[in-house]
């Protein structure tokens, strides 16, 4: 018994962890659109994996923690960016027995929120707020959405052997 609940909680470290490194990769590989104030971060696509396995909500928060240190980010960028991820897919794994659709809406919404506050008070841009939540909305409608959907279809048929 004990043996199967370490293996269990060693899968689900192990998956944190890819998903984690996955997500620092993007980020960081993709730095020129990851971070301002029209920013599609193609990293967060994987926002959409929480819909398979509760790993993917450490995992998704710690790679935003780390692709923002790696990035460059300034500290309020780094917290509150970190914790619009964590939130988006927090909301993510609570509504993973909907629609994929509905799915993708917390990290969205999250990112729309908040992000624009960052890019206001961490970088000093000057646009108006809602007009960075427009923009930050739109990218990640195009990340979350478009990228997320594809990666949740691509995913979808071998999810049993990948997030047991």
């Amino acid at each position: 018994m004990i043996f199967l609940q370490q293996k269990k909680y060693t899968r689900f470290l192990a998956q944190a962890a890819v998903i984690a490194a996955v997500y620092v990769v993007l980020t960081v590989v993709f730095a020129p659109f990851s971070f301002s104030e029209v920013q599609v971060r193609i990293s967060e696509a994987l926002t959409i994996l929480p819909v398979f396995t509760a790993a993917a909500v450490p995992g998704l928060t710690v790679g935003c923690l780390l692709g923002n240190i790696v990035g460059g980010a300034p500290l309020p960028d780094v917290v509150f960016g970190t914790l619009a991820t964590l939130l988006g897919a927090v909301g993510t794994r609570m509504l993973r027995e909907w629609k994929p659709a509905a799915a993708i809406l917390p990290p969205i919404v999250a990112n729309m929120v908040i992000i624009p506050f960052v890019l206001r008070y961490a970088y000093d841009l000057e646009l108006p707020i809602p007009l960075m939540m427009a923009t930050v909305g739109l990218g990640e409608v195009i990340s979350c959405g478009v990228l997320g959907l594809l990666l949740y279809k691509a995913l979808y048929p071998r999810r049993k052997e990948l997030f047991r």
